[in-house]
Protein backbone atom coordinates (compact mmCIF):
# COMPACT_ATOMS: atom_id res chain seq x y z
CA UNK A 1 0.00 0.00 0.00
CA UNK A 2 3.01 2.37 0.80
CA UNK A 3 4.37 1.81 -2.76
CA UNK A 4 0.94 2.66 -4.39
CA UNK A 5 0.47 5.90 -1.92
CA UNK A 6 3.96 7.25 -2.98
CA UNK A 7 3.42 6.60 -6.34
CA UNK A 8 0.02 8.29 -6.63
CA UNK A 9 1.90 11.38 -4.49
CA UNK A 10 4.76 11.55 -7.07
CA UNK A 11 2.74 11.50 -10.30
CA UNK A 12 0.06 14.02 -8.90
CA UNK A 13 2.91 16.06 -7.56
CA UNK A 14 3.47 16.81 -12.13
CA UNK A 15 -0.30 17.46 -12.45
CA UNK A 16 -0.31 20.10 -9.33
CA UNK A 17 3.06 21.65 -10.32
CA UNK A 18 1.44 22.34 -14.15
CA UNK A 19 -1.83 23.29 -12.94
CA UNK A 20 -0.08 25.79 -10.15
CA UNK A 21 2.15 26.87 -12.92
CA UNK A 22 -0.94 27.57 -15.63
CA UNK A 23 -2.61 29.21 -13.16
CA UNK A 24 0.13 31.81 -11.72
CA UNK A 25 1.52 32.33 -15.32
CA UNK A 26 -1.78 32.85 -16.54
CA UNK A 27 -2.75 35.58 -13.62
CA UNK A 28 0.12 37.03 -14.10
CA UNK A 29 0.09 37.92 -18.03
CA UNK A 30 -3.64 38.87 -17.94
CA UNK A 31 -2.81 41.37 -14.72
CA UNK A 32 0.25 43.22 -16.64
CA UNK A 33 -1.93 43.58 -20.03
CA UNK A 34 -5.06 44.57 -17.92
CA UNK A 35 -7.14 41.83 -19.16
CA UNK A 36 -10.44 41.24 -17.56
CA UNK A 37 -11.04 38.28 -15.30
CA UNK A 38 -12.88 35.53 -17.21
CA UNK A 39 -15.02 32.46 -16.52
CA UNK A 40 -11.60 30.09 -17.52
CA UNK A 41 -9.49 32.12 -15.36
CA UNK A 42 -11.42 30.99 -12.42
CA UNK A 43 -11.38 27.02 -13.73
CA UNK A 44 -7.75 27.61 -14.03
CA UNK A 45 -7.15 28.53 -10.63
CA UNK A 46 -9.57 26.54 -9.13
CA UNK A 47 -8.16 23.39 -11.03
CA UNK A 48 -4.68 24.16 -9.51
CA UNK A 49 -6.62 24.58 -6.29
CA UNK A 50 -8.15 21.21 -6.15
CA UNK A 51 -5.23 19.55 -7.32
CA UNK A 52 -2.82 20.97 -4.70
CA UNK A 53 -5.82 19.55 -2.02
CA UNK A 54 -5.66 16.18 -3.61
CA UNK A 55 -1.99 16.37 -3.62
CA UNK A 56 -2.41 16.99 0.20
CA UNK A 57 -5.06 14.32 0.83
CA UNK A 58 -2.34 11.81 -0.83
CA UNK A 59 0.49 13.77 1.42
CA UNK A 60 -1.23 12.66 5.15
CA UNK A 61 -2.00 9.63 3.75
CA UNK A 62 1.33 8.79 3.06
CA UNK A 63 2.68 10.30 5.96
CA UNK A 64 0.79 8.39 8.57
CA UNK A 65 1.38 4.78 6.54
CA UNK A 66 5.05 5.89 5.59
CA UNK A 67 8.06 4.67 7.73
CA UNK A 68 9.44 8.39 7.80
CA UNK A 69 6.56 9.83 9.48
CA UNK A 70 7.08 8.19 12.40
CA UNK A 71 11.32 8.97 13.16
CA UNK A 72 11.79 10.79 16.47
CA UNK A 73 12.98 14.59 16.20
CA UNK A 74 16.14 13.33 17.69
CA UNK A 75 17.06 11.74 14.64
CA UNK A 76 16.95 15.12 12.46
CA UNK A 77 20.43 14.88 11.70
CA UNK A 78 19.90 13.55 8.87
CA UNK A 79 19.30 15.23 6.05
CA UNK A 80 17.28 13.52 4.00
CA UNK A 81 14.86 12.28 6.81
CA UNK A 82 14.55 15.60 8.37
CA UNK A 83 13.19 16.94 4.56
CA UNK A 84 11.05 14.21 4.33
CA UNK A 85 9.59 13.56 7.74
CA UNK A 86 9.58 17.94 8.81
CA UNK A 87 10.43 20.53 6.16
CA UNK A 88 8.51 18.82 3.23
CA UNK A 89 4.76 17.93 4.57
CA UNK A 90 5.18 21.56 6.93
CA UNK A 91 5.85 23.91 3.90
CA UNK A 92 3.94 22.39 1.71
CA UNK A 93 0.75 22.90 4.05
CA UNK A 94 1.64 25.88 4.71
CA UNK A 95 2.08 26.48 0.57
CA UNK A 96 -1.64 24.62 0.10
CA UNK A 97 -3.10 27.21 2.65
CA UNK A 98 -1.27 30.21 0.73
CA UNK A 99 -3.07 28.86 -1.98
CA UNK A 100 -6.52 28.47 -0.36
CA UNK A 101 -6.46 32.27 0.81
CA UNK A 102 -5.52 33.60 -2.80
CA UNK A 103 -8.71 31.46 -4.09
CA UNK A 104 -10.27 32.96 -1.28
CA UNK A 105 -9.54 36.55 -1.39
CA UNK A 106 -9.88 36.37 -5.46
CA UNK A 107 -13.60 35.54 -4.61
CA UNK A 108 -14.32 38.10 -2.69
CA UNK A 109 -12.26 41.07 -5.11
CA UNK A 110 -14.60 43.58 -7.05
CA UNK A 111 -12.09 44.21 -10.40
CA UNK A 112 -10.23 41.54 -12.35
CA UNK A 113 -6.77 43.02 -11.51
CA UNK A 114 -7.48 42.20 -7.79
CA UNK A 115 -8.70 38.85 -8.56
CA UNK A 116 -5.49 38.12 -10.98
CA UNK A 117 -3.11 40.14 -8.47
CA UNK A 118 -4.41 38.07 -5.46
CA UNK A 119 -3.90 34.50 -7.50
CA UNK A 120 -0.69 35.62 -8.88
CA UNK A 121 0.85 37.03 -5.83
CA UNK A 122 -0.70 33.59 -3.21
CA UNK A 123 -0.34 31.19 -6.18
CA UNK A 124 3.12 31.98 -7.04
CA UNK A 125 4.29 32.27 -3.18
CA UNK A 126 2.80 28.46 -3.18
CA UNK A 127 4.36 27.54 -5.79
CA UNK A 128 7.79 28.42 -4.41
CA UNK A 129 7.37 27.12 -1.57
CA UNK A 130 6.03 23.77 -2.88
CA UNK A 131 9.15 24.05 -5.20
CA UNK A 132 11.74 24.80 -2.85
CA UNK A 133 10.90 21.43 -0.41
CA UNK A 134 10.66 18.76 -3.05
CA UNK A 135 13.01 15.89 -2.47
CA UNK A 136 14.38 16.17 -5.73
CA UNK A 137 16.58 13.55 -4.97
CA UNK A 138 14.44 11.04 -4.41
CA UNK A 139 12.08 11.99 -6.95
CA UNK A 140 13.89 11.15 -9.71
Amino acid sequence: MYEIIQKAHSGWAYLVLISLLIAFANALIKRSSQKEFMPHDRKLALLALIATHIQLVFGFILYFVSPYGSIAFGQMSDKTLRLTSLEHPLINIIAIALITIGWSKHKKAADSQAKFKSIALFYGLGLLLILSRIPWSLWF
